[in-house]
């Protein structure tokens, strides 16, 4: 794997039976290399493994791993995963206690991590998913209407259907986060209590603030793709971090593409001004890149640099109402979309294809029109069975 981002976004498709057999075996050889085999994980193991955490120490690690290892003794952990051959349970099981370290490392690394906290992982992989403060678990279903409540009991927001929204008259007085997990094939809507609108694509991550607290910047941290509608507030900042790349704005419209397949991180401007720069430096009017309506900035995650162009933003933004969009992208990138966007499984044996580019543009259609236009201007071999799909 060339990053850490990368096993751990391959991590996750390989726990909820979402990876291609080359994909299973490329997690497989990943443990065999790094001698993780049929124990859960060492303390040492899992510190080599969350390479964005340096400054982790020793003792942090033991409570983590301690903490887990506690959990899944007391059979508190449960992941649903469909039926495999045997001699992969071992290794999902594996899987499944690096990733949910994995996932706790980057909650302390943002500022999430709290000890002695009971944690239940009591969901399958086609469920919302809305993680508290305390890293207590919710499942979202978007035909409830129900009153979402912090880890003291107090209501901080309402949810009704595809939506929840956050009350900005909650007596927090400190910034505290909930996270919420949109699994493949869905959407959904938060409405933060500022007032701000997001759009959450399928297969997105967003750690937000249950209240945006006065004279503190109002930051979001997003892993996926996301349009934010923010509301206009000249004294507070909105900040959204998309791993190495912080992008600012006061008020405006704009759409973030995240997701750990794409070589660059993406920001399309539909309306307003929104400054792009890396996230270990601060923003800087005059020396940061500012960009305008209509353009898109893209941060290109190998070298730190960020280009610009003129766009038609619509293109970018058409995954809210349905619309799916390529652009000169390789095949196995759009295996990858597609996967996520209809919650099914791809199977490309075609080596030839899998680096070819294309161009395409649909509205609303179900996966059976998108694969059969690329056999009509490709004369694609592939079956569909289920959720899975084999291209010969």
């Amino acid at each position: 794997m060339n990053s850490n981002s990368e096993m751990h976004g391959l991590l996750q498709k390989f726990v909820l039976n979402q990876c291609t057999p080359e994909e299973t075996n490329e997690v497989i050889a990943y443990y065999k290399k790094n001698k993780l085999t049929d124990d859960f994980p060492s303390v040492e193991d899992i510190q080599n493994l969350l390479t964005e955490m340096p400054k982790m120490d020793q003792q942090t690690a033991n409570s983590i791993f301690d903490s887990i290892l506690a959990t899944s003794q007391e059979n508190e952990t449960v992941i649903e995963i469909a039926p495999q051959k045997s001699n992969f349970r071992k290794y999902i099981s594996i899987a499944a206690s690096v990733v949910v370290l994995l996932g706790i490392g980057l909650a302390y690394q943002k500022g999430a991590f709290t000890t002695k906290k009971e944690t239940k992982f009591d969901f399958k992989s086609t469920d919302i998913v809305l993680q508290l403060e305390d890293g207590k678990v919710q499942i979202i279903s978007e035909n409830n209407k129900v009153e979402v409540r912090d880890a003291d009991g107090n209501i901080v927001g309402n949810q009704d259907g595809d939506k929840i929204v956050y009350d900005n008259n909650s007596d927090l007085e400190k910034t505290t986060y909930n996270t919420i997990k949109i699994p493949y094939g869905k959407k959904f809507k938060l409405e933060l209590s500022d007032g701000t609108l997001v759009h959450l694509n399928a297969g997105t991550t967003l750690r937000y603030p249950v209240k945006f607290i006065a004279g503190e910047n109002r930051q979001v941290f997003l892993d996926g793709e996301a349009f934010f509608d923010v509301a206009k507030d000249a004294k507070h900042p909105f900040i959204v971090n998309a791993d190495a790349l912080n992008v600012r704005v006061l008020g405006t419209h704009f759409n973030v593409s995240n997701y750990p397949e794409d070589a660059v991180t993406d920001v399309v401007l539909v309306e307003g001004s929104v400054g792009m720069y890396r996230s270990n430096e601060e923003f800087d009017a005059a020396k940061n890149t500012i960009l305008k309506p209509g353009f898109k900035g893209s941060f290109n995650r190998e070298n730190a640099l960020i280009s610009t162009k003129p766009v038609i933003t619509d293109i970018y933004t058409s995954w809210i109402n349905g619309g799916l969009t390529f652009r000169n992208m390789t095949f196995k990138n759009i295996i990858t979309k597609l996967e996520r966007r209809y919650n099914v499984t791809i199977i490309n044996k075609n080596e030839k294809l899998a680096n070819e580019k294309f161009n395409a543009s649909f509205s609303d259609e179900s996966i059976e029109k998108v694969m059969s236009y690329f056999d009509d201007i490709h004369g694609i071999n592939y079956t569909i069975k289920n959720n899975q799909i084999l291209i010969k």
